[in-house]
């Protein structure tokens, strides 16, 4: 997450953390630790609205959110659904838990370490942002005894003002597009889950060779599975467009039809013109659109602006309906994020981690042998979990293992190297460097014992 989501945390939460530094506004509500002068109801609204406004960027967020992280979450609700079927609220919890608790709360509570800040916050800022992120997690953790998950008695006060559906409706609703996916296994035991639903003008599709292309109200409404329309809300749908048949969503330009608000779902065989009620709903439902069917292999990169009447296209005038389109699309990420992230640090904490759980792995990978040729009883310590593949298991971990062990032997020969190339008491190793002597020491150690 902190590699593929830093540019989506630095535009969700860097503005209102930036001001939350600079405003320096007192929020404690700690009646023990309030200053002379302080007002406990004053510094109560004062954290109230801080923590509005971060959920509700963090809520209304979806759409921002990495493909791929979406994917994840998608393919974690799904094993977790499977595996506690009993509990109907663990696709949400275990989405929340990963979002909220892992990524989120973490950023808010040291900005610094996920560069939302250039450097560490003064006390009582800091003190601010650990009330917003207690807050923020409790909230997206979704518990039904949110008060009682507080051990100070001021928090479970403080939550009061968000003991309110809506919190949860929000937290649900961001929950269910940050891991919906158009991929549709046909042993999923997922619902279709409704993302935007509501009333728009569409243009006839031409679907019947006869007929005039007019315009009509109607209901439309917006899964993770499909795209579909009615007359009215809870009639049979007219039209239905499966999410993987989605090939791009793009405004229309004003020209097409002489009406505004306009834009268009491009399937593989026509598009279909929509207009939205006003400016903002027609964004919305681009982007919601958009952000489902970023998965689509089959997505265009170019499109038509404009509409294809009287026989060629207004924007490029290609006579051709399937001529090839003339602008890039927009949907998506920006192409030029950059990520500061130090990749030779985050590599060598992987390559110490491995190192460090070695003689676990190599247990895991003798299971993964033994259980490839003999299905019976699993060794005590992995009869907590089910390896599912334990062939392609045996393969990763024989390719992990073998490439930390080259990675050690690539150490040894460098410190081999450079203890020969070292003199003592150069400035690379003073006189008195303690590291160096105990290296000296071991190096003689292991000659000794080759010889």
């Amino acid at each position: 997450m902190k590699l593929a989501g830093m540019h989506y945390l630095h535009v969700t939460l860097k503005p209102t953390i930036e001001e939350i530094c600079q405003s320096h506004k007192s929020c404690e509500i700690d009646p023990v630790k309030l200053k002379d002068g302080e007002n406990l109801e004053n510094n109560m609204e004062n954290l109230r609205q801080y923590v509005d406004r971060i959920f509700t960027v963090i809520t209304k967020s979806g759409v921002s959110c990495p493909t791929v992280m979406c994917d994840i979450f998608f393919s974690l609700r799904e094993a977790a659904a499977k595996r506690f079927q009993d509990d109907l609220d663990v696709r949400y919890t275990a989405v929340s838990s990963f979002i909220f608790l892992r990524f989120f709360a973490p950023a808010i509570l040291s900005p610094n370490l996920f560069q939302l800040t250039p450097h560490h916050t003064d006390p009582q800022t800091s003190r601010t942002l650990t009330l917003i992120s207690k807050t923020i997690q409790t909230l997206g953790s979704l518990s039904k005894s949110k008060s009682a998950s507080f051990k100070e008695s001021y928090m479970a006060a403080f939550y009061e003002f968000f003991n309110e559906q809506k919190y949860a409706d929000a937290v649900k609703n961001f929950l269910d597009l940050i891991s919906s996916s158009g991929r549709r296994d046909p042993k999923s035991i997922e619902q279709p889950i409704l993302l935007k639903e509501g009333f728009m003008i569409k243009r006839a599709q031409g679907r019947k060779r006869f007929g005039m292309k007019n315009f009509k109200k109607r209901w439309f409404r917006l899964t993770n599975h499909e795209f579909t329309y009615q007359k009215s809300k809870g009639d049979q749908p007219l039209c239905s467009i499966p999410i993987e048949n989605i090939l791009a969503v793009e405004g229309l330009e004003e020209e097409s039809f002489k009406m505004k608000n306009m834009f268009q779902v491009i399937q593989p065989e026509r598009a279909l013109y929509i207009q939205a009620n006003n400016c903002v709903e027609a964004k919305a439902w681009i982007d919601v659109l958009t952000k489902v069917s970023q998965c689509n292999k089959k997505r265009l990169t170019v499109y038509h602006p404009s509409a294809y009447l009287n026989g060629h296209w207004l924007c490029c005038r290609a006579s051709s309906d399937t001529a090839p389109g003339c602008s890039p699309c927009t949907g998506g990420l920006p192409a030029n994020i950059q990520l500061d992230i130090d990749g030779d640090r985050e590599t060598e904490r992987i390559y110490s981690l491995f190192n460090s759980y070695m003689s676990k792995l190599e247990k895991m990978q003798e299971a993964c042998g033994s259980r490839s040729v003999y299905d019976g009883p699993e060794q005590e310590e992995y009869s907590t979990f089910i390896i599912d593949d334990p062939q392609e298991t045996y393969k990763t971990l024989k390719q992990v293992i073998a490439g930390v062990g080259a990675l050690e032997q690539e150490h040894a020969q460098y410190k081999r190297d450079k203890f020969k190339k070292t003199k003592y008491g150069s400035q690379e190793h003073p006189i008195g460097d303690k590291s160096f002597q105990s290296y000296i020491r071991q190096q003689s150690e292991t000659s000794t014992h080759s010889i």
